[in-house]
C-alpha cells in the first residue's frame, strides 16, 4: 500500500496551539511552522518579555498555550497569557520527562 499523501506522526487536534518550556531564566515558545517563519522562539523571564511572547503569539494566531515547567516559574507566564486572551493549559514536567527523545528546551517546547 502506498503512503503518499498520508501526514506522519500524530494527527493535529488544535492548528491554534502552542508549547512553552518554562525555565527560570527563559521560556522556549514553539508554533507551527505554518504560521511563523521563525516557529521557535526565546524569550527572557522578566514582564517585558513574557508581554513580548504573548503580543508574538497573538500576532500570529495562537489561541491555545500548553505549558511545561518545574518550580513556580510558570505563575507570571500563565498569567500574563490568559490577559492576552489566551487558553492557558500547565503540564507537569515530571510526567513529561518520560516522553523519549526530550534533550533540550527547545524540544519540549515543540
Amino acid at each position: 500500500m502506498s503512503k503518499v499523501g498520508k501526514a506522519l506522526g500524530l494527527p493535529i487536534v488544535n492548528a491554534r496551539a502552542a508549547g512553552i518550556d518554562i525555565g527560570a531564566r527563559i521560556q522556549v515558545a514553539a508554533v507551527p511552522p505554518e504560521l511563523s517563519a521563525d516557529p521557535v522562539r526565546t524569550f527572557g523571564s522578566f514582564t517585558a518579555d513574557i508581554e513580548a511572547m504573548a503580543n508574538w503569539l497573538v500576532s500570529v494566531g495562537i489561541t491555545t498555550v500548553a505549558m511545561e515547567s518545574t518550580g513556580v516559574y510558570w505563575v507570571p507566564v500563565y498569567e500574563i497569557l490568559e490577559e492576552h486572551g489566551l487558553t492557558v493549559l500547565l503540564a507537569n514536567a515530571r510526567d513529561c520527562k518520560a516522553v523519549p527523545g526530550r534533550k533540550s528546551d527547545v524540544n519540549d517546547a515543540q
